[in-house]
């Protein structure tokens, strides 16, 4: 008797752990098994060298269909629609005349077209747009339409050459008779047919109607085209010369706004101070019964820009008291260091205590730094400009002494000019220090280099550090 491995052998049947006895579903169901043994053993290996997306587009595991070698559209979208052929009978085409109504010179030709279309008009005829050029009478030209510089022969010469070319008045300046006629530009043209035009118009109009005029400013076309050609013209050096002058007044903008802004930090600071002054006054005055957030409620409106702005936490979860002692982002990394210098030199512990109390004075103590470190930093800008104005002021003095500027006399009094009477007194350096102080927000010297500009920022922020730490 043959063994059940035997018979599985001969039967093609899947072996290994059911190795038990054969069953009726193994005979009913072996085609299936057969064809998923070999649909699950057949794999392929990706050859050397082909990248991964090359060979995923040749076999996947998931798809194992070939991609398609032709391009299939199952969707006609905005293509042309093929022609069904069916098997009903085609339509009769024959080769028959035709005329253009376009044409005034009766060409005949030939094109294919239906029988069922025979004895119809062109259909391109449509198309065909003629301009309406108006025509004028004898009497309407003596009584409206007459000009010295045109005669009317020039004038029915110009309408027809119009009429004739569809207002193409460049195409109507060529065919010109510039021979019989008086030489004409374009412009003078343009200027003379929309004129007779607006007054037939007007003339024609109903009463009590105001018609559509057209206006051609003939004048204002000769200019342009000037000017095109003027900057068609130009040289290289022109060209370079325009773009130095346009770049110039570019810097000259930035140096004004960059002035304005200036002055208006310096005003923004000046108010700060005045403001955290009268605050000072208002808290001194004001009783120490009275709670913190009265007593916040009860404190003027501070600018944005007067020393530091702290976030207000009014979240409804839970928060740490020393949040409200953390710099905003606004901050910059100078004032920061210098904040924390100054407090290291003067022996403040720069992480108090984060009671209600020391939270308000710390954050009032660092605010003030930084306002008094901003106004020192302002102060130092306006002095170096005055510096700079008054050596400028001070070298033209010796540059004028033997030209054309007057000198002053080492006595002072007025100016003595020669063969002159005698002049007002020239202002001298100690003279101008009160006026430099009033305009020294207005007043602004050459533009700086960067390199300069920078050391004067160091330099400014390094004296206000110094003079802040002296007691």
């Amino acid at each position: 008797m043959a063994a059940g491995a035997d018979v599985r052998d001969i039967l093609e049947l899947a072996g290994g752990d059911n190795d038990g006895p054969i069953s009726k579903k193994d005979f009913i169901n072996s085609e299936k098994k057969k064809a998923k043994k070999t649909t699950e053993t057949l794999t392929f290996k990706r050859p050397e060298g082909m990248h991964r997306e090359v060979y995923a587009l040749l076999y996947s595991d998931k798809n194992r269909d070939a991609p398609p070698l032709l391009p299939s559209d199952t969707t006609q979208g905005y293509r042309t629609v093929k022609a069904k052929l069916g098997c009903k009978r085609v339509r009769p085409w024959k080769w028959m005349p035709f005329t253009n109504p376009a044409r005034r010179d009766g060409a005949v030709f030939h094109h294919w077209r239906r029988m069922a279309e025979e004895g119809k008009d062109y259909p391109f005829a449509r198309f065909n747009k003629a301009v309406q050029v108006p025509v004028y009478s004898e009497q309407e030209y003596q009584m409206y339409l007459h000009d010295d510089g045109w005669t009317k022969a020039e004038t029915d010469h110009l309408f027809d050459l119009c009429k004739r070319f569809d207002l193409r008045f460049i195409v109507v300046h060529d065919r010109y008779d510039h021979q019989q006629y008086r030489k004409r530009s374009t412009e003078d043209l343009k200027e003379r047919y929309y004129n007779i035009c607006g007054k037939l118009t007007k003339v024609r109009a109903a009463t009590g109607t105001e018609p559509k005029m057209y206006v051609f400013d003939a004048g204002h076309e000769r200019r342009r085209k000037e000017q095109l050609e003027r900057l068609f013209n130009r040289t290289p050096d022109q060209v370079a010369e325009e773009e130095y002058l346009m770049q110039e007044l570019r810097k000259m903008e930035s140096r004004k706004k960059d002035r304005e802004k200036k002055a208006q930090d310096l005003q923004k600071l000046i108010t700060a101070a005045d403001t955290n002054t009268e605050m000072r006054r208002a808290e001194r005055k004001a009783t120490k019964k009275k709670l913190p957030l009265k007593r916040e409620m009860e404190k003027p409106t501070v600018p944005e820009t007067a020393g530091i702005k702290f976030p207000d936490f009014k979240s409804a979860g839970v928060t740490l008291r020393s949040q409200r002692m953390k710099l905003p982002s606004s901050v910059g990394q100078k004032k920061i260091k210098a904040i924390d210098q100054i407090l290291t030199e003067r022996e403040v512990d720069l992480n108090p205590m984060p009671t209600e109390e020391i939270v308000q004075m710390f954050n009032e103590l660092r605010s003030d730094l930084v306002l008094v470190y901003e106004l020192k930093q302002a102060h130092g800008n306006c002095e170096y400009e005055q510096q700079m104005l008054r050596h400028r002021y001070e070298a033209l003095l010796k540059a004028g002494g033997g030209g054309g500027i007057p000198v002053v006399p080492p006595g002072g009094g007025g100016l003595e000019a020669p063969g002159g009477p005698e002049m007002p007194a020239w202002p001298g350096p100690d003279d101008i220090k009160g006026e430099a102080k009033e305009q020294i927000i207005d007043v602004v010297g050459a533009p700086l280099t960067p390199n300069s500009r920078k050391r004067r920022e160091s330099a400014s922020s390094s004296s206000s550090i110094k003079k802040v730490k002296k007691p």
